[in-house]
């Protein structure tokens, strides 16, 4: 079998707040409505959390409408300054990815990187370049700059 093309995208934000603060609102699976840019893609979206309260073990599952599709995200490793997350989605195309958070001191603040990767088929790897790496970065600047918003509470 040959390998697939495998991709990573990051975007980076310095936030006025402590990694203590920002830690707990990526570590709580439970936190990401208040931040993540894919909340509002469907009003009747269906979570389901399981597993440990938050850090490792954590799972939440949802299950929406054609824009939010289906799937899970799992943290398989939570420290301080890094979380690492495995996301598995199922629907509307089955993809496997592993998103991580990393937090480092900037000034007053810190700065959090987010940072997705993974492989895809020739296929998506050719349509991803055109435009879903534009598209998760669009996300992802929406995303942290609502974690901003969220962290300074």
């Amino acid at each position: 079998m040959c390998g697939m093309p495998s991709f990573s995208n990051s975007r980076s934000v310095v936030i006025p707040a402590s990694a203590a603060t920002i830690h707990p609102l990526i570590n709580d699976l439970r936190q990401w409505q208040r931040w993540s840019p894919w909340e509002g893609l469907d009003p009747a979206l269906r979570r389901t959390y399981s597993g440990a309260e938050s850090g490792v073990g954590a799972v939440y599952e949802w299950v929406g409408n054609s824009k939010a599709g289906a799937g899970s995200m799992t943290i398989t490793s939570s420290t301080a300054d890094r979380i690492v997350i495995d996301l598995l989605f199922t629907a509307p195309f089955a993809a496997k990815n592993v998103a991580t958070f990393e937090l480092s001191p900037e000034g007053d603040g810190t700065r959090v990187t987010w940072t997705m990767s993974g492989s895809r088929n020739l296929l998506m790897s050719i349509a991803g370049t055109l435009f879903f790496d534009k598209a998760i970065g669009k996300d992802f600047e929406k995303g942290l700059s609502a974690l901003d918003h969220a962290a300074r509470g």
